[in-house]
């Protein structure tokens, strides 16, 4: 489909206009598809380079510029979490299968992602989620390699990406049909509202009086419906509505978490034989698909020989003196598409102190680093 751009003068009256609609609503609802990820390097389906034109004309298929754990959440992605945060949006509703807009920081339980997530496995017994940094190696709702970590579950998980014939999940499907019908305006962004039947899920707020906004570089069959529709760059226009509402679009802060296990073993009378571990903390088989190498060096220890592993799963195997405490500095080399290149962290080890005085509660040490 043929992209369509209005004219500059147009493109700023439409802004202000929806700007306008925006500060007086008390429950705006976007709508997101899959023009949004374009500009963190992910291909859409049906613009002129997009995945679907261009195996219709029998061209090569276009590829990602990062892998998807790689991408970053864009400025739209990052203005909507402004948005929430100020109280002004009250959900989001995505039609990608990214994880961009729960790693951008959209609450999970004020997110309805239609058709899946590439990187969140469920509990089909349980009913718990557990969100990767990694991509599910399946999709269609099928068993993964992994189960629940329930105490009083342990089933296998699945992956929740809907395949072309499986059914909208009920839970997602149904919060965003309440909030559709709930929303005074529904803000369709970077969506051609041609994928059924999600893309019937906005005319749900003109039952109650609502209105619909479209911004998208092509027409869409929901264009009559709509009360404004705007044919432009969807984060061109969203920094210009962020910038007539004088909000700041918060920057992207990419968290990962890794886990380092050291185990030791009484060798002889004076040494230790001690390994280190660096493995993700969603099980030690779950691959770091951000980390490409670490180095260990021992700083204060000339004696100690520096370590460089380049293969995951990273490992490490030393015998020392017991007697001689250490600092073991670890140097994480990030992947391509990571915010920096690398950094460095410090990890002091005595063996002589005993395991209780620095032994913590895994979640609630995972829960502080989350919430810092």
């Amino acid at each position: 489909m043929s992209e369509i751009f209005d004219p500059p003068d147009v493109l700023q009256q439409k802004i202000e206009e929806l700007a306008i609609m925006i500060q007086k609503s008390k429950h705006p609802v976007p709508f997101t598809g899959a023009r949004i990820p374009t500009s963190c390097g992910i291909p859409d389906f049906r613009g002129p380079k997009g995945i679907w034109t261009l195996q219709r004309e029998g061209k090569a298929l276009p590829e990602a510029s990062l892998p998807f754990h790689c991408a970053r959440p864009s400025l739209t992605h990052m203005a909507l979490v402004e948005l929430e945060r100020t109280g002004i949006l009250k959900f989001v509703i995505s039609q990608n299968v990214d994880c961009l807009h729960l790693r951008s920081g959209i609450p999970r339980q004020k997110l309805a992602e239609l058709h899946g997530n590439s990187f969140r496995e469920l509990c089909p017994s349980c009913g718990e989620e557990y969100v990767r940094d990694f991509e599910i190696e399946t999709i269609g709702m099928k068993v993964t390699s992994r189960r629940c970590s329930n105490s009083d579950c342990g089933a296998k998980l699945r992956d929740t990406v809907l395949d072309w014939e499986d059914a909208l999940p009920p839970k997602e499907m149904n919060l965003a049909e309440k909030h559709c019908r709930t929303a005074d305006i529904v803000l369709c962004l970077g969506t051609s509202l041609q994928i059924t039947p999600a893309c019937n899920l906005p005319l749900k707020t003109i039952v109650g009086g609502g209105k619909i906004v479209i911004v998208n570089l092509q027409q869409t069959p929901k264009d009559k419906k709509a009360s404004l529709v705007i044919h432009g760059l969807v984060d061109k226009v969203i920094a210009g509505v962020m910038q007539l509402l004088d909000f700041r679009i918060p920057p992207y802060i990419r968290i990962d978490l890794v886990q380092l296990i050291l185990r030791h073993v009484p060798k002889k009378k004076t040494n230790v034989r001690w390994t280190l571990r660096l493995t993700s903390i969603h099980g030690q088989k779950a691959s770091l698909p951000f980390l490409k190498s670490v180095e260990i060096l021992f700083p204060e220890r000339p004696d100690m020989k520096p370590a460089f592993l380049q293969k995951q799963p990273f490992y490490l195997e030393r015998e020392t003196s017991r007697r001689k405490s250490f600092i073991i500095a670890l140097k994480f080399n990030f992947s391509d598409g990571c915010g920096c290149s690398s950094t460095m962290i410090e990890w002091p080890v005595d063996f002589q102190v005993k395991k209780e005085s620095f032994t913590f509660d895994k979640n609630n040490v995972l829960q502080e680093l989350m919430d810092a």
